[in-house]
């Protein structure tokens, strides 16, 4: 009897593609593994792809040929010899890549850049922020990307005017831009940037010392809409004068820690920008005036404020809410102003916000939690760190009502308890809960936790010093999703409760520091079972012998940032996990008492063509071969002498 045809044979490939639109990543790895008709749809229809490693990077080019997204920020072996072979090998092409995420390459300098512009002719959008060796050379060659509209370029200390503008003259059609950190920048950089590229929409100067003379020029700029100019020490109230009158479609504007800000200059932009939908000027106005307030009744499209830091009267809270009843966010942490009536006068009026800041308002209690979560239904975000008037009452209303929250931060909260846990755990929405310095939390509190957020990415007990191994256990068994997980100085625990982290398959980033309770067989079962873990702080784990550190060594494969300072790992140790994990690109190596200058000496040549940070003890700077040294420089590495 002949076998009848699989109903998959019957769908056409166009049908294929549209169900394979409507899968997750997770899913979608597992529907090529299907069959071959699941793997063709599956290579023609992917179109971004993360490269781990650098060796397989002319295969998977070749196996997924309509890749329009190339992200290579994790590929720690990438340098300009990687680029020049790939552009050499006939097979691969990469005319169909329009976005480039070379974030941290700190290896590919000029020739490398020049090359990629080169090959890939349709490259819209290019990432290379923290490349510290990122220059003007650097710049020049990556102006011959014409078609160029997004480049990020944050922390590319190298950069100055020359090579900005070099990029501005080849890229003139750039319309998002971020230099944050780019001390180099002057107003010279800024003035030819605003004349060159006047389709600019997003302009991140952040941190850079230009002076009002650059607001002029950003001013001319008509389509831009997006500024943010965080902690620029030398703007003040007459530069943003100039945006009053300029920028006409600007909708946001960030002036955070702008020391020499204040409100006349808030108001200047706030005058001549109606339509504005984002401000943000946290900790550089001292107070929230009726002359402010005047003209914050005019924005009706307003969505985002943040004042944090400034003496806000429940009378101006309320009067703010009344205005801008379209906010969805507000950031009010430091406002130590900020009481019970402001916030229930203010609850009553925005009830579409989203997020919400109380970071160390000391006057909040439970009356105003009660009547956000009451009136609010819509929060997803509440941060309340340091609201030390805040106890199980206010959180039994968020159990309540805050249906949608997603992220709550209650760290250094001591009112905090097991009865509030309770409560909280009725937020099923919840993805990333903070509770660092809750100490009158318990086993009890955090199983309720475990057995109920089943959808919890992130958590933070650092310091919680009242839950064990068996709140721990619980924790693994019930929250599966959990990529990131802080419990240092968690004293009680031990391996038998960091045995059951195991059970975190998804888990990529995990902070032990000061567990002394813990032993290599704690740590070994972490690396047999959280094959994904991508961040380790061990830091201060005394007791971690080296069986604990071979079990990394084998299993920690995907391992790109590990602390290691005060551990009790051996010379041979040591150079084992630095051989054999081959993506590890940020090292903390202080205070290893069991490791000689030979041991690493030896550990650091292991892994010097892919490590970008590193932190040694200063006198290791007279110890370690010169050779050494000027191989990790030469390959971008930066070291941190302690």
């Amino acid at each position: 009897m002949s076998m009848s045809p699989s109903i998959l044979s019957v769908l056409s490939e166009d049908l294929l593609v549209r169900v394979y639109e409507f899968l997750d990543p997770p899913c979608r790895k597992t529907w090529r593994l299907i069959s071959k008709d699941f793997l063709r749809v599956d290579s023609l229809s992917r179109t971004t792809i993360r490269i781990l490693r650098v060796e397989f990077l002319p295969t998977l080019l070749f196996k997924y040929p309509n890749l329009s997204s190339l992200d290579l920020s994790v590929c720690p072996k990438l340098d300009d010899d990687v680029v020049l072979r790939l552009a050499l090998d006939g097979t691969v092409s990469t005319l169909g890549i329009k976005s480039l995420n070379l974030s941290r390459s700190t290896a590919v300098r000029a020739r490398g850049l020049e090359t990629l512009a080169r090959m890939c002719h349709a490259l819209e959008r290019v990432d290379v922020s923290h490349c510290w060796g990122f220059g003007d050379r650097e710049a020049a060659a990556l102006s011959s990307a014409v078609g160029l509209r997004e480049l990020k370029m944050d922390k590319c200390l190298s950069l100055s005017d020359v090579g900005l503008a070099r990029i501005v003259v080849g890229c003139s059609n750039l319309n998002k831009i971020s230099l944050k950190w780019c001390m180099e920048i002057s107003d010279l950089g800024i003035d030819l940037l605003c004349k060159m590229c006047k389709g600019l929409k997003s302009l991140d100067v952040s941190y850079l010392k230009i002076t009002n003379d650059s607001i002029r020029s950003i001013a001319l700029l008509l389509k831009l809409e997006v500024l943010d100019m965080v902690s620029c020490p030398l703007i003040d109230d007459a530069g943003l004068q100039f945006l009053e009158n300029g920028s006409p479609s600007l909708q946001e504007v960030d002036v955070t820690r702008c020391e020499r800000v204040s409100l006349s200059g808030l108001i200047s932009i706030v005058r001549g920008h109606p339509d504005i939908q984002l401000l943000k000027a946290s900790h550089c106005v001292s107070e929230v005036s009726g002359s402010f307030l005047q003209y914050i009744k005019a924005l009706k499209h307003l969505k985002t404020i943040w004042i944090d830091g400034a003496h806000v009267s429940d009378s101006s809270l309320v009067t703010l809410s009344s205005s801008c009843r379209s906010l969805v966010e507000i950031g009010l942490s430091r406002c130590v102003d900020v009481t019970d009536i402001g916030m229930m006068g203010f609850a009553r009026n925005c009830l579409n916000l989203k997020t919400l800041n109380l970071a160390c308002c000391g006057f909040v209690t439970d009356v105003a939690i009660s009547a956000v979560a009451q009136s609010c239904r819509n929060l997803e975000t509440l941060k309340l760190e340091s609201c030390h008037l805040i106890t199980e009452k206010g959180l039994q209303s968020l159990g309540c009502y805050s249906k949608l929250l997603q992220e709550l931060d209650l760290t250094d909260c001591y009112g905090v308890n097991d009865r509030g846990l309770e409560y909280i755990s009725k937020c099923s929405n919840l993805q990333r809960l903070k509770l660092g310095l809750c100490t009158n939390i318990s086993d009890k509190g955090i199983f309720h936790i475990g057995s109920k957020c089943s959808k919890l990415l992130e958590l933070d007990l650092y310091r919680c010093a009242g839950f064990g191994d068996d709140g721990l256990a619980a924790l693994s068994r019930g929250c599966k999703s959990l990529n990131r997980l802080i419990l240092s100085y968690c004293c009680e625990l031990t391996d038998t409760g960091v045995e059951q982290i195991r059970q975190l398959e998804l888990l990529s980033h995990l902070e032990l520091r000061g567990l002394k309770n813990i032993t290599g067989v704690g740590l070994a079962a972490i690396a047999c079972g959280c094959k994904k873990l991508g961040y380790l702080d061990l830091k201060l784990c005394e007791n971690i012998d080296d069986s604990g550190f071979w079990a990394l060594a084998y299993f920690s494969k995907n391992l790109r940032q590990i602390n290691l300072c005060n551990c009790s790992v051996s010379d041979t140790a040591l150079c084992m996990l630095m051989s054999n994990l081959s993506r590890v690109q940020d090292v903390d190596l202080v205070h290893l008492s069991r490791v000689t200058v030979e041991g690493f000496e030896f550990a650091l040549r292991a892994c010097c063509n892919r490590l970008k940070k590193l932190k040694l003890l200063a006198p290791l700077r007279f110890l370690l071969s010169s050779e050494l040294l000027e191989t990790l420089h030469a390959r971008g590495c930066r070291i941190r002498w302690d």
